[in-house]
């Protein structure tokens, strides 16, 4: 059975607040195109085609763009005399299977994921946050998801810190990175792995956020295991990381452009 991706689109993004006031922080675009159609494609380039995404903060545009993508990315032909009838001249269309869910205007991380349970059918998901990209090994993880017993598995990442470290010996430098990696432990770095049996985890209680007590308790329960990540990891805080990952993409080597 397919592994669905599950998205979290919800959240207001607030620290982009002059490009959220009219449109979701999945929409905005890197290099013209949104955050979340280069997420979506670098998972179908790994043959995840199958996709759920938990709307909320202005969802209306996420599903205009999806109820328009055919039309938007392909030239066609409308038969004016029978306007359903829309004849698409490109193969260049994606075969991707994308569900649209409202979770609710204001609800937190986990009241998402337990509201888009029904459209789960098989045992096992896919869920990452629509505003970071990697270049992830997502079919390693999977695997290395089901080696263990556990029910959630967590990509951990260690990002460039925003500031130079120096490593000094009394008052000389002896050494200057300017955006060294984080040396000590790993962060949620987001695309996890997940069983059905983390629903049991999470409530529909608007307040439940994914990141404490369900991640806490799977971690107390000895269900939360880490797939460790030491390739490329971006997420989109701050304009600096917008203009971070737009020069990775005018650079013609993005790391997460896997098609």
């Amino acid at each position: 059975m397919t592994v669905p991706v599950v998205i979290l689109c919800g959240g207001r993004g607030t620290r982009f607040r002059e490009q959220t006031a009219v449109r979701p922080k999945p929409m905005i675009e890197v290099c013209g195109k949104p955050i979340l159609w280069h997420l979506m494609s670098f998972y179908a380039a790994q043959g995840f085609k199958d996709f759920i995404l938990c709307l909320g903060y202005k969802g209306d545009s996420i599903k205009r763009y999806f109820l328009d993508y055919a039309a938007m990315t392909s030239d066609f032909t409308v038969d004016l005399s029978a306007p359903n009838s829309v004849e698409f001249h490109s193969d260049s269309v994606a075969d991707w299977r994308v569900s649209c869910v409202g979770t609710g205007l204001d609800a937190m991380t986990g009241a998402r994921i337990k509201r888009i349970e029904p459209f789960v059918k098989g045992d096992t998901f896919l869920l990452t946050y629509g505003d970071g990209l990697s270049d992830v090994d997502v079919r390693a993880s999977v695997e290395f998801h089901r080696s263990h017993a556990g029910a959630a598995t967590v990509t951990g990442v260690r990002p460039l810190s925003r500031f130079g470290e120096l490593v000094t010996d009394a008052d000389n430098v002896r050494t200057f990175a300017e955006k060294p990696e984080v040396e000590h432990g790993y962060i949620n770095g987001g695309f996890f792995v997940l069983d059905r049996k983390v629903f049991s985890y999470v409530s529909d209680d608007e307040s439940c956020t994914f990141e404490r007590e369900p991640l806490e308790n799977l971690a107390g329960d000895g269900e939360l295991m880490i797939y460790r990540h030491h390739g490329y990891w971006q997420c989109m805080d701050t304009y600096r990381d917008l203009m971070s990952l737009e020069a990775e993409w005018k650079s013609g080597r993005a790391p997460w452009r896997k098609w």
